[in-house]
């Protein structure tokens, strides 16, 4: 009888349309993100055997400091992009999303350059204590011009409104295809150290055009050709509550975005570059194993902006794709534990087999990743952005202060120690507002026109 009534509540789960295009939309993104993610270890695995493991650390260094001040300066203009132009799309105001795709290109454009001309005139002074040597101090500022392309989210959040996932998922495999290309180049040709920065380069930046190229053409193909305008004075006026969402919002995701590669650069300074290479392969295993999650989040939020909060259909959707992801969290931490040894070994070699602990202690938080992944998405929803901002702040700041009191006693494993807690502390931090939004939504109104009641 259990069986016949769990059977029945999943029949009626994916008759729900909108909850068969989020579980779509996550398999277009997930076959990418697969293929992409069995390309990178290739990619890593070629560059962790090529050099030795401080070489592989500095690397990983060059790379973290370019991503991490990316990630500090750049505004979820995807998001701002669903938030406000999946309605006006659905209605057919192409006026408001063409206004609404200009400021966002805007704000990237600007921020992308602000954060290149900060990180460049920063590195020479920050460079000693994270370890990166003088002589590679000229690679790394050449690695920040990456940086006004690593920020740009402008056209992800268009074609997530054009609903061409497909397209998001085919560019998935461009960066680490060529990243797996040229580090198998630089690896048999024997290259060194440049020959692999000039491999993650360039595959970075062919990536990052790859996409801009698709965003193109399809804009082309749905009339929606000479939307990349720059301009953020006028259209804010005509879209209210535009600041306030994309301030909020950068600052929140600015804050955790920037976890992992700051996680690198504080490891690597306070224990060498060897250490932040083995951090780096075990938060890649890590970020490997947990990015179901973030591929239902980056399908789930699009559709429930199309949802009336007042309803109980977003907030069941949310139930249920946590339930979900969080059996799919428990299927991926019994594999960590039972094949990231022998996997570690075979793609990096005895080397990095210390890594292995550490993405233990770090396989502990994947169930919560993975089942609290929809609560953020909430609570943009019924526009409280600002708590979600708080939730993160205070998660980033336990974990910043957990990593300096944990490390100098336990060493990398208070790494893994405080990474676990972090996790924990976001998701707890995210699920009170998330709770007391839930038993308030009598107050909230349609937020976004042309929201569809359940």
């Amino acid at each position: 009888m259990a069986r016949m009534i769990a059977t029945t509540g999943m029949k009626h789960w994916f008759a729900d349309g909108v909850f068969r295009s989020i579980l779509r939309n996550a398999s277009y993104l997930g076959s990418g993100k697969l293929g992409g993610a069995l390309l990178g270890l290739i990619a890593l695995a070629c560059t962790g055997r090529g050099m030795t493991p401080a070489l592989f650390g500095t690397l990983v260094l060059i790379h973290s400091y370019a991503n991490g001040a990316g990630a500090l300066v750049k505004f979820q203009t995807w998001q701002f992009i669903v938030r406000y132009g999946a309605p006006a799309w659905q209605q057919g105001d192409g006026s408001r999303l063409r206004d609404i795709i200009g400021f966002a290109f805007s704000l990237d454009l600007l921020s992308g350059l602000l954060g290149m001309m900060g990180a460049m005139l920063l590195l020479p002074h920050v460079a000693p204590w994270l370890g990166i040597d003088r002589a590679d101090i000229r690679l790394a500022l050449a690695y920040c011009t990456l940086i006004p392309t690593m920020t740009a989210a402008t056209p992800t959040g268009i074609l997530r409104v054009l609903d061409r996932f497909d397209l998001i998922a085919l560019q998935q495999l461009v960066t680490p295809l060529l990243r797996a290309a040229g580090g198998l180049v630089a690896y048999f040709g024997n290259l060194g150290f440049p020959g692999f920065v000039v491999t993650w380069y360039v595959a970075d930046l062919a990536g990052d055009l790859c996409l801009w190229i698709m965003t193109g053409r399809e804009m082309q193909r749905q009339s929606l050709a000479g939307a990349l305008r720059f301009g953020l004075i006028e259209p804010a006026r005509r879209l209210p509550g535009a600041w306030d969402f994309v301030w909020t919002t950068n600052i929140a995701h600015s804050v955790w975005s920037a976890w992992g590669p700051v996680s690198n650069l504080i490891v690597g300074g306070l224990l060498g570059p060897t250490a932040a290479g083995l951090f780096k392969v075990a938060a890649t295993f890590f970020d490997s194993a947990s990015k179901p999650a973030d591929l239902m989040a980056r399908s789930f939020y699009p559709e429930i902006m199309r949802l009336d909060p007042v309803s109980r259909r977003p907030w069941k959707l949310g139930v249920r794709t946590a339930m979900i992801s969080g059996l799919v969290g428990l299927a991926a931490f019994l594999f960590v534990v039972v094949g990231g040894q022998p996997l570690i070994t075979l793609v990096f070699g005895q080397r990095y087999l210390d890594a292995f602990g550490l993405l233990q202690l770090m396989a502990l938080s994947l169930v919560v990743t993975m089942a609290s992944f929809p609560l953020e998405s909430l609570l943009y929803m019924v526009s409280r952005q600002r708590a979600a901002l708080v939730a993160e702040a205070l998660a980033a700041g336990c974990y910043a202060i957990l990593l300096f009191a944990l490390i100098p006693h336990y060493g990398i494993s208070g790494a893994g120690f405080a990474y676990v807690a972090g996790i924990c502390l976001k998701a707890l931090f995210m699920l009170l507002p998330t709770l007391a939004s839930y038993r308030q939504r009598e107050r909230f109104s349609a937020l976004s026109t042309g929201a569809t009641s359940a």
